[in-house]
């Protein structure tokens, strides 16, 4: 099983190897050897953590995709993703595992670039993850074994406590450190953590994918059915986790976020009541903020310094935001 990343660790620029010839070299190398030689291939984003190239070829165009080495394990979840749940996820095209590359096929505009983002296209988002959830939640074991960290409920006292102390034994001056006010009042909530882990937890909802990072602009529409791409910050976790980002994202008043809550909800009750599920929510969504901390924590290790400078603190503001209330209150 994956552990949880280390915060002290420093990696080479990943950004800075990704923009130079030397990679555009290999890069074109090998989508020349899974679709043939690309008569155009440029960047569309490059980022600490990864970066996507644009392929033209006589085949048609593509999407190559590398991420940063703590976060390369993308294209092995999906190869099993493709294997498991191929209606719901992007085609792909071709992997190379050990190099964490892959490639997938232009599906035209992402919902995001689409601009469609009213309440009855987030409840589709919602639900079509919550399906995604429920077809692979019995090879979570596959998932684990392609890469992803498990963070269960039970988990969720002892990572807050590591994470506690990782920050507070920061040298002053590290952007990655949140303010001490903010790591106290973290530590001041630690029974109330317990109470959520208890909480979610029995429910006994199985641990599963968890997209993490779920929106507009990770989802296509292709005749009717949503395909969901971008998993490079998944977690194995308990499933409501997953409805954190739509429910932080939407710009919708309280009875729009309970909307889509909903949608996603309806296909848990089978495990629990709705009434016990919608309880409950509020301790999940709270919970789910441990594995955006995960994420970008793997996402600093091959940061510069600039890069540091403008993204570090995002692995502790989303720890202190613990403190802050859930998107949505069913209770």
């Amino acid at each position: 099983m994956t552990r949880w990343a280390d915060l002290t660790l420093q990696l080479p620029s990943a950004s800075e190897r990704w923009s130079s010839g030397a990679f555009r070299d290999e890069l074109r190398g090998w989508v020349a050897s899974v679709v043939g030689e690309p008569s155009a291939l440029e960047p569309v984003k490059t980022r600490a953590w990864a970066t996507v190239w644009r392929a033209e070829t006589a085949s048609g165009v593509f999407f190559a995709k590398q991420n940063c080495a703590t976060q390369a394990y993308e294209a092995a979840v999906v190869v099993a993703l493709n294997d498991l749940a191929h209606r719901h996820v992007v085609p792909l095209t071709g992997a190379d595992i050990g190099r964490g590359l892959f490639l997938t096929p232009d599906l035209g505009r992402t919902l995001g670039d689409a601009g469609v983002d009213d309440v009855d296209t987030w409840c589709r988002v919602a639900a079509a993850g919550a399906q995604l959830q429920v077809e692979v939640s019995r090879y979570a074991d596959r998932l684990v074994e392609a890469g992803l960290t498990v963070l269960a409920p039970g988990d969720a006292v002892e990572y807050v406590e590591r994470r506690l102390d990782e920050f507070a034994a920061l040298p002053d001056g590290d952007p990655r450190a949140p303010a001490p006010a903010a790591l106290a009042g973290v530590r001041a909530r630690l029974p109330e953590i317990a109470g959520w882990a208890d909480q979610v937890g029995a429910l006994g909802l199985p641990l599963t994918l968890c997209h993490n990072d779920l929106h507009g602009h990770n989802v296509f529409d292709v005749g009717g059915e949503l395909r969901f791409f971008d998993f490079a910050d998944a977690m194995v976790t308990e499933p409501l986790a997953a409805l954190l980002i739509p429910l932080h994202l939407l710009d919708g008043d309280e009875r729009d976020r309970r909307r889509v809550a909903d949608a996603a909800l309806e296909t848990w009750t089978d495990y629990a009541p709705a009434a016990e599920l919608r309880a409950a929510l509020p301790a999940a969504l709270q919970l789910a903020r441990l594995a955006r901390v995960e994420s970008w924590i793997r996402c600093t290790a091959p940061m510069n310094d600039a890069e540091l400078d403008q993204w570090g603190s995002s692995a502790g503001a989303w720890l202190g935001s613990l403190s802050d209330a859930p998107p949505v209150d069913h209770g």
